[in-house]
């Protein structure tokens, strides 16, 4: 696979229907990017909302991450294109993320990990064939997956799904190093989204910049890392 150097970048963002996703996906394209946006089923949602501006550069698909199968026929859709910037946003967390890990029932076990670290990386491996060969191929993680920084505990659910996601995108790189691609684990810090709640600190608006800048910096320098919003590597 060749990659040409295009005029207008472009990116597929998986999870782009509302909240973080769908920031991001207006934020490339207020920036002049091509944008790929995927949603889960055939509701209108936010990101539709930005068709009506942007008919010319961003494009709606459909898949439900947890179902290898929609990996698969996305894949077969997309076969002609190639995307600069490959983008897995997805998250969830148990329905009381305070529980501790014996606590929490199976199917919610189950549900989380499947959603936030499987996934993800079916995702990846399904869809890479898409990215250019110096492309990027990034995922939505989180400081919470970081083992290093915990000291405090709770959200145990989601923090071990974190760092299974962070665990399997470090095997996946080491089989990807004969490659150009960047690879990057994002920690965008605590924002107010409908999984973040009322009580974060920061905004979807003030995240979003940060955020893009780091997915842009990242594009020139291969290999794995896992950065916070500002750019600045993680403890693993």
């Amino acid at each position: 696979m060749t990659s040409h150097p295009s005029a207008t970048p472009s990116i597929l963002i998986i999870g782009a229907s509302r909240g973080l996703g769908q920031a991001m996906a207006e934020g490339f394209l207020k920036q002049g990017w091509s944008v790929t946006g995927t949603v889960r089923g055939s509701k209108p949602t936010p990101l539709h909302d930005l068709a009506t501006t942007y008919a010319d550069r961003l494009a709606i698909e459909s898949i439900d991450i947890t179902d290898p199968k929609d990996t698969e026929s996305l894949r077969a859709r997309l076969a002609g294109k190639r995307f600069d910037v490959l983008f897995i946003n997805a998250g969830t967390t148990n329905e009381d993320p305070n529980q501790t890990i014996a606590e929490v029932t199976t199917d919610e076990f189950l549900h989380v990990m499947v959603t936030n670290a499987l996934s993800p990386m079916r995702v990846v491996e399904g869809l890479e064939s898409l990215v250019t060969d110096n492309g990027l191929i990034g995922v939505m993680s989180s400081g919470q997956g970081s083992i290093a920084n915990n000291e405090r505990g709770g959200r145990e659910v989601y923090r071990g799904s974190k760092a299974a996601l962070n665990q399997f995108m470090r095997s996946y790189a080491v089989r990807q190093v004969h490659t150009n691609r960047a690879l990057l684990l994002l920690a965008p810090g605590w924002i107010r989204t409908d999984l973040g709640g009322d009580d974060a600190p920061y905004t979807v608006e003030e995240s979003i910049p940060l955020i893009l800048d780091v997915i842009q910096k990242k594009r020139s320098r291969p290999g794995l890392e896992y950065l916070d919003r500002d750019g600045k590597a993680v403890p693993w």
